[in-house]
């Protein structure tokens, strides 16, 4: 069953207060990148059981293996492919929908 924790709730999603019952239940956690800007990427990994899937996830998620340190098992994001056609987008005001230059990528954790 999927299930929404969200800090600002709507109908049919949960409120973030209840992550700590929620998230060591999961068997699959996907988290989006914004936790990282919004400062709850931590408490929300710590609260991860051992050997859930657990993924940052979004056009925004850092393609670093060092999330893979702290727990996350997948990074989906997106990578520039054409500076030129990106920077274009980008100063046309596209959304991220619209942009032209990059593709999405998942990089999982390395066998252990």
């Amino acid at each position: 069953m999927a299930t929404e924790l969200e800090l600002h709730p709507r109908e049919g999603d949960l409120p973030a207060a209840q992550a700590a019952t929620v998230l060591p239940q999961a068997d699959v956690v996907a988290i989006t990148a914004s936790a990282i800007v919004n400062h709850t990427i931590e408490p929300l990994l710590a609260l991860c059981r051992p050997g859930a899937t657990t993924m940052v996830l979004g056009p925004s998620a850092p393609l670093s293996p060092v999330l893979f340190r702290h727990g996350v098992t997948a990074i989906a994001g997106s990578l520039v492919v054409d500076i030129d056609a990106a920077l274009r987008c980008l100063s046309q005001g596209a959304t991220f929908r619209q942009m032209g230059g990059i593709r999405p990528v998942v990089m999982m954790e390395p066998a252990r």
